[in-house]
């Protein structure tokens, strides 16, 4: 799409905090794919993003026009030391734009992000199992599904599924 040309992607910066707390603002109150419940202020959210940088891993952002349109990150999949070589990652677009490639654009950023690291194998952990939008993005980035966790969360007056996807980064030639 046309949109898509237009999309800078780069590493976040703390003053991008507004425009991420504003995006995962939208999802935290209306949608299933996190489950918190309050949505983080912007000091918050600089604080998630400088944790995530002094932990080596990259955040990204996707801007249109000089505004933030999405954001994606890589982090620990867990605290535990044998978990190294394994991260998780979160992909987060505005409400206002989605289906005009972003989370494309930004998933695929963090995959080559991932190489550089070195990693063994990336998860995805989708709230929803009717995500279908999140479940089709990380399916054509090679994610497989590796589980279902039934009625994990209760969020917006229901019990919701969560999604478990795995791409094992060292099995893959290099193309997404």
């Amino acid at each position: 799409m046309n949109e898509n040309r237009e999309i800078i992607l780069r590493p976040a910066r703390p003053g991008d905090a507004v425009r991420v707390a504003a995006i995962y603002g939208e999802h935290v109150l209306h949608g299933l794919a996190t489950f918190e419940e309050v949505p983080p202020d912007a000091e918050e959210m600089a604080r998630r993003i400088a944790q995530v940088k002094a932990q080596s891993y990259p955040w990204l952002v996707a801007e249109r026009a000089g505004l933030v349109v999405g954001y994606a990150y890589l982090s620990r999949f867990k605290e535990r030391s044998a978990y190294r070589y394994t991260a998780e990652d979160s992909v987060y677009v505005d409400p206002t734009c989605r289906g005009q490639g972003i989370g494309t654009r930004l998933l695929a950023g963090l995959l080559g992000q991932a190489r550089k690291m070195d990693l063994h194998s990336i998860m995805a952990v989708i709230g929803d199992s009717n995500n279908r939008a999140s479940i089709a993005l990380h399916a054509r980035h090679g994610f497989g599904h590796v589980g279902v966790a039934r009625a994990l969360g209760f969020k917006l007056g229901r019990w919701v599924d969560v999604v478990y996807m795995q791409k094992m980064m060292d099995a893959e030639d290099g193309a997404d």
